[in-house]
């Protein structure tokens, strides 16, 4: 959830109710096991969760007496009650408790509120209390338990979470759980969660045969199947032909780059934690290339001498980049550490950059209606009070300024979040929805006045004089990897016909049918259609329910009637059976499906 959105969900009353039954949730725990420790219980995007140190590992059983206790508690029609005390008078009151005395000293030291977060000034110390359990908060909560629908809570699941999120304290249990208004919406919660593990990209790639990640190869790189590989160059090559229609040109710039370009950039003082450990040779220190852009910019400044005339260039990549994630930050091809990036830098003058915001605008549009994410929202990335943003106000007022006005001019509605821009410049960012109501960060477009100014970037203007040229930086799909993960959850793996990595597979009766079968598949190469004929000696049958787990859209079974006629049997990954048609006919209706996704 974006953090203006988080803000506002903090004044509602479903964060209310979460944040109150995370409380009761506490107190239930504390029932079960009265020498528990107890850290943390905030409410979050989807429910809320608690850490404890216990005396021993949750199970299933433990959860499912935790959870009746609470609706016995919640029946109960305690209040909340909140009350103001000094750190001594709260020291007193949790002096059994490590993590909560911890958390009181900084709040009276300003270090830490009572989540762990950083705070500039003093807080007041207030507590909450509820029936038998008070918890050191600021709230805000209901009223009384009685707000709380009892069957409309649930706890789902434990995880272990190190104290602090530092992996030298020690390990808690969290007990994850939601909380809504009514049992409809929690049912509907769950049926969306029970769907998710089913669409579970790194499952359905395992399914599907698309990738593999192996502990030979290391965390975080993964290995694609010709299926997957197939799969990257349908979405790669046609995001090449649609901004070559829209007037990108593609660059190719390597893998390796010295360190020194990114300390001139700056990306080496605000982004060497994610970068690979540098290699050093004949004194020269180089780095696995983590982005793009400072080699985009040394290859303008490259180039030559550029006139205000040869402007706007736009130089598109497909480069593999390589960032140090955390491996416990790893996650199947949504956070990887070898990422395919659907770069591109343009280069235009100040008085260029609304009608290049909205080339880009439009490009990112016609992909995403593509790929079906037709709802979407657009975020304006500005920079926070803290954080890493290079210091120069009067640049970043200008990209701000220039941002806010291409999005007005192009009519885009949007909402702004401080603290998320690029560490260079603002950015538009495109978050979109998938069919399970899932926001997915997809598509970015940023203005940046100043990398090129760092790197020494010119041209010669219509004056005469030399100015610096303004870089807008745009992904489309962001890398590749990342959005083949959330494609594969949007379609459930069923992908639409154009991108299917087998379009489809024919399928022979018998081995005598297996002749006919190569020679469809032979046409069917011909006329761009990816097919595969499935000649293993299994039952017809069973080759059908094979194809349709692995959910290619048309299976084509051929016997002695299609043999004869020049058809096939065509059948549908739907499970319907349109029956014997001319192999003719079914290239029309092939194609037509392609197109009509177009």
């Amino acid at each position: 959830m974006p953090k203006l959105e988080f803000v506002r969900y903090q004044d509602s009353l479903l964060y209310r109710i979460r944040h109150s039954t995370a409380h009761i949730m506490a107190e239930a725990v504390r029932e079960k096991f009265p020498t528990a420790k107890i850290a943390i219980g905030p409410a979050i995007d989807d429910g809320f969760y608690y850490d404890f140190d216990l005396p021993r590992p949750l199970t299933p059983e433990d959860l499912s007496g935790i959870e009746e206790s609470m609706r016995k508690i919640i029946k109960g029609n305690h209040k909340f009650i909140q009350k103001t005390l000094s750190a001594d008078e709260a020291r007193k009151l949790f002096e059994d408790q490590p993590f909560k005395l911890e958390l009181i000293d900084g709040l009276e030291s300003g270090g830490l509120d009572e989540d762990g977060n950083p705070m500039t000034d003093k807080v007041e110390i207030s507590t909450f209390t509820h029936d038998t359990f008070t918890d050191l908060c600021r709230g805000p909560h209901v009223e009384s338990t009685s707000q709380i629908n009892p069957d409309a809570i649930k706890l789902l699941t434990v995880a272990g979470a190190y104290w602090r999120g530092d992996e030298k304290r020690p390990m808690l249990q969290r007990i994850y759980g939601t909380a809504f208004t009514s049992p409809a919406e929690l049912e509907e919660f769950l049926w969306k969660q029970e769907e998710a593990k089913k669409r579970d990209h790194r499952k359905l790639g395992k399914e599907l045969g698309l990738f593999y990640f192996s502990d030979d190869v290391g965390p975080g790189l993964p290995l694609f199947t010709p299926k997957g590989e197939m799969l990257r160059h349908v979405m790669e090559s046609y995001v090449r032909e649609t901004q070559t229609r829209y007037g990108y040109q593609h660059v190719w710039t390597g893998h390796v780059v010295k360190e020194d370009l990114y300390r001139k950039s700056g990306h080496y003082d605000n982004y060497k934690d994610a970068m690979f450990p540098p290699m050093v040779d004949e004194n020269i220190t180089f780095r696995l290339k983590p982005m793009n852009c400072p080699s985009h910019m040394t290859l303008f400044k490259e180039m030559g001498r550029h006139s205000y005339r040869e402007l706007p260039l736009r130089f598109a990549e497909f480069a593999t980049l390589y960032r140090y994630e955390k491996t416990g930050e790893l996650t199947g091809l949504t956070r990887v550490r070898s990422l395919t990036q659907d770069d591109c830098h343009t280069f235009c003058t100040p008085d260029q950059i609304g009608s290049e915001f909205l080339l880009a605008l439009n490009l990112i549009r016609e992909v995403l209606n593509r790929y079906r994410f037709t709802d979407y929202r657009v975020r304006l990335s500005l920079r926070g009070k803290t954080g890493k943003f290079v210091k120069d106000d009067e640049k970043w007022d200008k990209a701000e300024s220039a941002l806010r006005s291409s999005m007005d001019k192009a009519g885009l509605e949007y909402f702004e979040a401080e603290g998320e821009a690029a560490f260079y410049g603002p950015k538009a960012d495109f978050i979109a929805r998938d069919v399970l109501g899932r926001d997915w960060q997809l598509s970015t477009i940023q203005v940046d006045f100043i990398q090129p100014s760092r790197l020494g970037l010119t041209y010669i203007g219509e004056d005469g004089a030399e100015h610096t040229p303004v870089v807008i930086h745009r992904a489309v799909t962001g890398s590749t990897e990342r959005f083949l993960g959330v494609v594969i959850e949007h379609f459930a793996g069923a992908f639409p016909v154009w991108l299917a990595p087998v379009q489809a597979v024919i399928i022979p009766i018998a081995d005598r049918h297996l002749e006919y079968a190569h020679s469809i598949q032979i046409k069917l190469k011909a006329e761009g259609i990816r097919s595969e004929v499935d000649d293993r000696s299994e039952r017809m049958n069973a080759k059908i329910r094979d194809a349709q787990n692995q959910k290619i859209p048309y299976m084509l079974v051929v016997g002695d009637k299609e043999m004869e006629q020049d058809q096939v049997a065509l059948r549908l990954r739907s499970g319907e059976n349109p029956g014997p048609i001319g192999y003719t006919d079914f290239v029309l209706r092939a194609k037509k499906d392609i197109s009509e996704a177009k």
